[in-house]
């Protein structure tokens, strides 16, 4: 029971070497057989990564040898199966994508505050100094659907993207408040309360740990979560003790399905739900019908998906050379700053 250690963490963070970074934390993911998905841009670092506990404690002990990474602290729950199938460490312009490259968080974020005080605020209505509460909910329309916190103002959001205009859209409903964002792990609302920020609200602040920390430190019973919370692995939600909500996801559209769900016409693995039917261009079509073919073709050989050992054999040996690479051409003291 309970083999496997889930965390995620995030932190926005100069890394002007985002490239190099990739390679070595690679490296350090595969050795250790790793899986999961780092992102990486020049604001910072976004992972979620999976394993047996020495493993990826081992790893977040290398990882905060580099200055950057010594204060993250990532938040951790259990799964009896490896909620993902492959390792991935990417770079991307942005580790949260909300197209508006001004806001860098690290440079001007909003305080955080805790899971206990956010609670005692929206018990009592307004903050400490008597200002009137309202808490944000930051995710996807269909993350929402699962769960939320009571009371939460929901935008509909389709995407991260759309924040900038919905928050234009909604000034009305924030104005003159203490505005407390949340969203699954604490990235997205970070950079939602920085935007905040430079569009003139003064009273705002991000939850602490996002929705997980919230989960993992507030007692149920007094707790004003309702549902279950969407994560971004194949568990798919999680109830209040952070443990998988029973749900499957949709391959085709990525909602999350209950059993009820799985018996509908409308369902074909891997390929539509009931959220999707009708929807999907025939390319996509074609390409989830290959895509579910190939998944069940490596299942019956015993393999995670086609092509996962030869790849990850690719990936190790590339990483070894260009690791030592970057190791011979550092400036001295300099090899040190992420352990190979």
């Amino acid at each position: 029971m309970n083999k496997f250690l889930n965390i995620s963490s995030y932190k926005f963070v100069p890394l002007p070497d985002a490239e190099e970074l990739r390679i070595l934390l690679l490296e350090l993911c595969l050795s250790r057989e790793l899986k999961g998905t780092i992102l990486l841009a020049s604001e910072g670092i976004n992972l979620f990564l999976a394993g047996p506990a020495e493993a990826v404690r081992g790893f977040v002990s290398e990882l905060h040898t580099d200055p950057r990474f010594s204060d993250i602290k990532p938040k951790e729950s259990w799964s009896d199966e490896p909620p993902f199938k492959k390792m991935l460490v990417k770079v991307k312009g942005e580790i949260i994508r909300m197209n508006h490259p001004t806001i860098r968080p690290a440079e001007g974020r909003a305080p955080a505050v805790t899971p206990a005080t956010a609670k005692r605020w929206l018990d009592q209505g307004y903050d400490d100094n008597g200002r009137p509460v309202v808490i944000l909910d930051t995710r996807n329309d269909y993350e929402v659907d699962e769960g939320t916190f009571k009371g939460a103002i929901d935008w509909r959001l389709n995407k991260f993207t759309e924040f900038p205009d919905a928050v234009a859209a909604h000034k009305a409903e924030l104005a003159d408040k203490t505005v407390v964002s949340f969203c699954t792990g604490g990235i997205r609302c970070e950079k939602s309360t920085a935007y905040l920020k430079s569009q003139g609200y003064a009273e705002v602040y991000h939850l602490d740990g996002g929705i997980l920390k919230y989960l993992e430190t507030v007692p149920k019973a007094e707790s004003l979560w309702q549902g279950a919370c969407f994560v971004f692995d194949e568990r798919v939600a999680v109830d209040h003790n952070l443990q998988p909500a029973g749900y499957t996801q949709c391959h085709a559209c990525r909602r999350p399905l209950t059993d009820a769900d799985l018996t509908l016409a409308s369902y074909t693995q891997g390929l539509s739900c009931r959220y999707c039917i009708g929807q999907l261009t025939p390319d996509q079509q074609a390409r989830f019908a290959e895509r579910e073919k190939q998944v069940q073709l490596a299942k019956a050989r015993g393999d995670a998906h086609i092509g996962d050992a030869a790849r990850k054999d690719q990936e190790k040996r590339k990483a070894r050379k260009v690791a030592r690479k970057h190791a011979q051409s550092a400036p001295p003291g300099a090899q040190n700053d992420l352990p190979e």
